[in-house]
């Protein structure tokens, strides 16, 4: 097949133990638009562009990360031109971070939201 009928990505779900502070968290913290707060979701906005994150309460015991060899493996990236920055502002909201990680010329660090859900950016 030449031609995809896809155009692009336009959400991901995440599941999350409490929405209302998981909402707060990734409005506050990450500083994501709330777009919508209901019972069963939250939509939050990712800068003006077309991508979105919804929030999904589950009492499961699930992530938005997978593993690889027992080893946790994100699958959410985001990209942040002000990797430093960003690093440290994750740091002074007691938010779980790993240490900035370069890998030919392309620096990453991964970190977890309040539901244990792994996540990367990069520049």
């Amino acid at each position: 097949m030449s031609k995809s009928f896809i155009e692009q990505v336009h959400y991901i779900r995440i599941p999350v133990k409490d929405l209302e502070l998981s909402a707060q968290w990734y409005r506050d913290v990450l500083g994501l638009q709330l777009l919508n707060d209901t019972e069963e979701l939250a939509i939050l906005k990712v800068n003006e562009g077309p991508f979105l994150l919804i929030l999904v309460p589950t009492e499961d015991e699930t992530f938005a990360h997978f593993t690889i060899n027992n080893e946790q493996a994100f699958s959410i990236g985001f990209t942040s031109p002000e990797l430093p920055e960003f690093h440290q502002h994750l740091i002074d909201n007691q938010v779980k971070v790993e240490d900035i990680k370069e890998d030919n010329g392309h620096a990453f660090f991964h970190f977890y939201d309040l539901n244990g859900n792994k996540l990367q950016v990069h520049w």
